[in-house]
């Protein structure tokens, strides 16, 4: 009787917490097609928002702008947390690893303000002794959403480094591969999972930076972010509606895709380990 009170309260809790966090989102969304330029009186269903913002050329541009600067910093962020996980997880001690750790992970528990600060000032400096860079715009910001999402990135593949049974990789080569073979036949493949999240967690993490985008971003160079800040800064705008139910319904469709080809990917996995043994 107690442990179904029990999991009657867990079950209580979860959809109480469940329901804190999507039913704005759902209220978001069912508001989209508000014909009302009120956005919390209800008119009449309409989809009328949707074609104003398909024919907003900034939103437009920004949206563009953000999109190419997540896909570029995660790329990025992937290829040097994946090296910066190897090094911490698999060089053992060596020296200056606790200042190369520290220094990898403190723009995780550094505040935003003061990394998009001390960023600008660098870049500041750097203008006035080489002329580069000769402006702000898509580069810096590419540089600093990188400088954030590679700690997160890094975190993630050496948590998932320092699980993973090295005997495979040990037993590839004492069969005569390569440590560069081994990697890329043996450590990646398992590794992947991993990577795949900490792309998503990247590409998430930058399309949604405002604080350090505000610092290094220039004339001409707008993210969405920034767009719907100052418009929303205006009033609310049933646009911002519409663009934030598009937002949603695309990152859903990637992380469902995301997962479950990973899921497939892990099964694939289980059954070559299987016949293997």
């Amino acid at each position: 009787m107690q442990e179904k009170d029990i999991s009657g309260f867990g079950r209580l809790v979860l959809t109480l917490g469940l329901a804190f966090l999507y039913v704005p989102i759902l209220i978001l969304i069912v508001y989209s097609f508000n014909s009302s330029k009120l956005v919390s009186v209800w008119a009449e269903f309409s989809t009328s928002w949707y074609r104003v913002l398909f024919n907003d050329s900034d939103v437009i541009a920004a949206f563009g702008l953000s999109v190419r600067i997540a896909l570029l910093a995660s790329l990025m962020s992937v290829v040097l947390g994946t090296l910066a996980g190897m090094a911490l997880a698999r060089f053992g001690r060596f020296r200056g690893k606790s200042l190369f750790a520290g220094m990898l992970t403190a723009p995780m528990v550094m505040p935003e303000v003061i990394t998009g600060l001390s960023m600008l000032l660098l870049f500041i400096q750097l203008k006035d002794w080489f002329g580069f860079p000769a402006e702000r715009g898509m580069l810096t910001i590419w540089i600093g959403h990188v400088t954030l999402c590679m700690a997160y990135v890094t975190v993630v593949i050496r948590s998932r480094l320092l699980e993973m049974d090295r005997s495979v990789e040990e037993a590839a080569m004492d069969l005569g591969a390569k440590p560069v073979k081994t990697f890329f036949l043996i450590t990646l493949p398992i590794i992947a999972p991993a990577i795949a999240s900490s792309f998503l967690l990247a590409f998430t993490l930058s399309i949604d930076d405002l604080v350090i985008t505000a610092f290094l971003s220039g004339p001409g160079a707008t993210t969405l972010p920034q767009l719907i800040f100052s418009r929303v800064r205006l009033g609310l705008n049933p646009e911002i509606n519409a663009l934030a139910s598009i937002t949603v319904l695309v990152v859903t469709v990637l992380v469902i895709s995301a997962n479950r080809l990973m899921a497939r990917a892990e099964r694939r996995r289980s059954r070559l380990a299987q016949l293997a043994a």
